[in-house]
């Protein structure tokens, strides 16, 4: 495996998020933007762990569905519950990609390799906007032929252009059959304080782009919603009652006809 190159001068998301959930793999950089943003939006933590646990439940949701190959987009540092560990707990044979450009999270792919003897992970390193790149190196593990279960989480506000976006999710699926599944989950800016976080991620050199609900939904244009749609990130079929307080995140999962 490669020795990455890690640049300690700037503030790199996978490293931001691991501080704002707890991790130790980051670096004062990482901290001082995380402090900042935590700052403004004291939120930011719970939607960090509502968005784990959303993966947790999404994965569970499509294992269910009878999904055996997933392609993870966006992976971040490895944690408790990522998707390989959720999958093949319920699923021993299930095959997982993850995709990642962050030279730490690579130095750290060894953790997420360690798949059951029955099933198989990998590891891509490209960026999210450059969908070919992802889908070439993925068949090396997955079949395209069958159905997939494509996770985007907390990846699509990375891309500025929502436009492009929309395209990036879009030419996956195109390459991707009936019955496959597209789970996304994203910061929105539904309130003024998530609003000014993103302005001081932003000019801390950690661009973060929120989008507006019904532009989360548009993600899922021509996909069949999972019931109960595209909601805010701990109200998609929660495991817990009463229904926990909204978040300025929202998430869905749907099929593809």
């Amino acid at each position: 495996m490669p020795k990455p190159k890690i640049d300690l001068t700037r503030p790199s998301s996978a490293r931001v998020w691991n501080y704002i959930l707890g991790g130790r793999d980051n670096f004062e950089i990482d901290r001082m933007v995380g402090d900042q943003v935590r700052e403004s939006f004291p939120a930011i933590v719970e939607v960090a762990r509502e968005q784990r646990r959303f993966l947790v439940r999404a994965v569970s949701y499509l294992v269910g569905a009878g999904i055996r190959q997933f392609l993870d987009i966006g992976t971040g540092l490895p944690t408790a519950n990522n998707t390989h560990e959720v999958a093949q707990r319920l699923a021993p044979t299930s095959r997982v990609v993850y995709v990642d450009n962050d030279p730490l999270v690579l130095a750290h792919a060894r953790a997420l390799l360690d798949s059951t003897p029955e099933g198989v992970t990998d590891y891509v390193d490209s960026d999210v906007e450059d969908p070919g790149r992802i889908l070439r190196e993925a068949q090396r593990t997955l079949d395209l032929q069958k159905p997939v279960g494509l996770t985007m989480l907390g990846i699509l506000g990375n891309v500025a252009d929502h436009a492009e976006a929309r395209s990036i999710v879009g030419r996956l699926l195109d390459a991707m059959p009936s019955g496959s599944y597209l789970a996304v989950s994203d910061g929105t800016n539904t309130s003024s304080e998530i609003v000014e976080g993103q302005r001081i991620a932003n000019r801390s050199g950690h661009p973060y782009h929120l989008r507006t609900p019904q532009e989360i939904i548009g993600f899922f244009d021509g996909l069949e919603l999972v019931e109960p749609g595209v909601t805010s990130i701990p109200h998609w079929r929660p495991d817990v009652s009463p229904l926990p307080p909204a978040l300025d995140g929202y998430c869905g999962v749907g099929r593809k006809p």
